[in-house]
């Protein structure tokens, strides 16, 4: 059987390897994709084909840091070229990341806000005649050309994963908070992995919305409150922990649940009801589910849905007191903090 040569072609004339220049020049039904073959590539629909034989080329990562004699195996690779990503959680987790783009520039400056001051090094049409290498800032941002590569400097990266974030950190305004100790539990409870869609109901300002994005930082958070100006406050809050992985929905939560694809895991902290259960667990058997409550009927309710959807819950109950500048301790309300699910 013949095999299909599919050829990484690299980013311009001169970075075609030599392997590359012999099968081009003799095998007239190679398929060229730019690139390298295995770095967001047209080339991996070939990839269960048994006929295919990969030819690596130089991508322009590659050619980028070489032009700028900068190591490259800790940088953080990521791509806007037809596709989106959360290229803010990336600036944020990494000192060095790679981005490739398509013409959209100017978008991904605009999720970058609070990273103006950020050096950037841009490359446009890296490998041909018209090359250009040069340094800007992330404010500075604008249209490219289609072929340009960006490479974002973050020397304050943070790649934290933090719980339990001091209240004091957090924009406040009328709409309800979970506080940090008990926000910690809940983290614990959760135990989101990197990956996970999940959900947050009745957001609030948000700080459980963040912790959960920063957890969650290779996935989303859909954050879910009826009341705009909460959603206002929470957008505040995830732009200046800079959480590019939330989306705000506006509404009730039963209804803008259906609305969603499969959730691995979900956060209660208002407007808990048997029927957001039933939503959650229709959408997924297997959600992992945390929920919050101060009031005894609400813990009631709580339990008696999750038994309903065959699920053990665990429930703790917290209570925490702080210290003031008198030394003396000033309660906080107990509250209960119910799970269950998951695998």
């Amino acid at each position: 059987m013949k095999s299909v040569n599919i050829v990484g072609t690299g980013c311009g004339d001169d970075t075609l390897t030599a392997e590359a220049k012999r099968i081009l020049s003799t095998d007239g039904n190679a398929v060229k994709v730019s690139g390298d073959v295995g770095f967001y590539s047209l080339a991996a629909q070939y990839a269960n084909d048994e006929t295919a034989r990969f030819i690596p080329g130089v991508s322009s990562v590659q050619v980028l840091a070489a032009r700028l004699k900068l190591p490259w195996q800790n940088a953080r690779f990521v791509s806007m070229h037809g596709r989106d990503c959360d290229i803010t959680g990336a600036v944020r987790r990494n000192e060095y990341t790679f981005c490739l783009t398509g013409r959209n520039v100017p978008a991904i400056r605009e999720k970058l806000r609070g990273y103006e001051h950020i050096r950037v090094f841009a490359g446009e049409n890296l490998g041909f005649e018209n090359e250009r290498v040069y340094e800007l800032t992330v404010g500075e941002l604008t249209e490219k050309p289609s072929k340009t590569i960006l490479l974002f400097h973050n020397p304050d990266f943070d790649a934290r994963v933090r719980t339990g974030i001091p209240d004091s950190e957090f924009k406040r305004g009328d709409a309800p908070m979970t506080k940090a100790e008990a926000r910690a539990v809940t983290l614990s409870k959760l135990a989101l992995r990197p990956t996970d869609i999940c959900a947050d109901i009745g957001a609030g300002t948000g700080s459980v919305t963040v912790e959960m994005a920063l957890a969650a930082y290779e996935g989303m958070v859909c954050a879910i409150d009826k009341n705009t100006g909460a959603l206002e406050l929470l957008a505040a809050n995830c732009a200046a922990f800079h959480t590019g992985n939330v989306t705000a929905i506006l509404g009730d939560a039963p209804e803008k649940l259906r609305e969603l694809s499969k959730l691995d895991a979900a956060f209660i902290g208002g407007g808990l009801s048997a029927e957001v259960f039933d939503v959650l667990f229709d959408n997924n058997p297997n959600i992992r589910v945390v929920a919050n409550a101060v009031r005894l009927d609400t813990l009631n309710l709580a339990i008696r849905a999750f038994k309903e959807h065959n699920t053990e819950p665990e429930i703790v109950q917290i209570g925490v007191s702080k210290a003031n500048k008198l030394n003396m301790l000033t309660a906080n309300n107990p509250i209960f903090i119910i799970s269950g699910g998951g695998l």
